[in-house]
């Protein structure tokens, strides 16, 4: 096979449509456009959604949806944050006692922002890999 040889299948191009060639060709005189109105004069335009004047569908039809920001996927704590407690065992339930995140939060994710040397055990907690890492090094245990 050579590249000189390719060729599309049949019907797959089309020639394009030349306008104003005579009434013999379907798109002559008006070239398709029709006779008067907006749009069969050059330039003819309007924005997107315009309903020549009748208020458009987006404004009839009602809002609808809206997500807070209160209701994220996971609240975020910083890993210096923990230092506070003196507890070994920590969940959401001891965050919420000592008023560290608040008490709508469902779900807690713990980032990797400055340093923690203790011994803890997490559970119920989602971690990064590097607070996950951090944990491990210093004996804690993830659950």
């Amino acid at each position: 096979m050579y590249l000189n040889s390719i060729k599309p299948a049949d019907g797959a191009k089309k020639n394009k449509t030349r306008v104003g060639r005579g009434i013999g060709s379907g798109f002559g005189k008006t070239c398709g456009r029709g006779h008067k109105g907006q749009k069969s004069r050059a330039g003819g335009f309007h924005k997107v959604g315009f309903e020549g004047g009748q208020m458009p569908i987006q404004r009839r039809l009602p809002k609808r949806g809206f997500t807070t920001l209160s209701n994220r996927r996971y609240h975020r704590l910083r890993f210096s944050e923990l230092n506070t407690l003196q507890d070994a065992e920590i969940n959401i339930m001891l965050l919420k006692k000592h008023n560290i995140i608040p008490d709508s939060a469902k779900k807690v994710k713990i980032y990797k922002s400055g340093s923690f040397e203790r011994r803890i055990n997490l559970e119920g907690i989602a971690v990064t890999c590097g607070v996950k890492k951090a944990i491990e090094m210093a004996g804690g245990t993830i659950s």
